[in-house]
């Protein structure tokens, strides 16, 4: 891949910690939806039936740092033959600042050439730069809902 990978960073006034706690509780940011721990090394499982679906390795867990999410396989109904983001690494970077944290997001591997970028930087817009942060700075997501994932199903 030869494009610049989909990432993003903010900053929000809580400590490392509580930024790190937030990353790791995927359903209280991206869906309800995930089989399997997401707080410590194994794999999970995010679906939405009929839509998407993606197995991840979790492979770096460095507390108050570092999380870092290998996808094994994925499979989106929109491209069906294509397993883009199989191989690919989740990246969330967590730096203390003056004021509080800095979060980075990286999706390594979804560059501009895939045909899931356009769709997945959305996703991850809402997801990882909406729900996530909302999640940190107030304590509740707004992860994907059953009434969405039904709307996405019949899209």
């Amino acid at each position: 891949m030869t494009g610049t990978d989909y990432t993003f960073s903010f900053d929000v006034p809580q400590s490392p910690e509580d930024v790190y706690d937030a990353v790791i509780d995927v359903r209280g940011w991206w869906s309800q939806r995930i089989s399997g721990d997401t707080d410590r090394q194994g794999e999970f499982i995010y679906e939405v039936p009929g839509i998407h679906r993606t197995r991840a390795r979790i492979t770096e867990l460095t507390p108050h740092r570092r999380v870092v999410w290998h996808v094994v396989a994925n499979w989106f109904a929109s491209s069906p033959e294509v397993d883009e983001w199989a191989g690919s690494d989740i990246v969330f970077d967590i730096e203390p600042t003056a004021g509080g944290s800095r979060l980075t997001f990286t999706h390594v591997g979804l560059t501009p050439e895939l045909d899931c970028y356009e769709g997945c930087s959305v996703g991850w817009s809402r997801h990882a730069l909406g729900s996530l942060r909302t999640l940190i700075t107030t304590g509740t997501g707004a992860p994907i809902t059953p009434a969405e994932e039904v709307a996405l199903q019949s899209a």
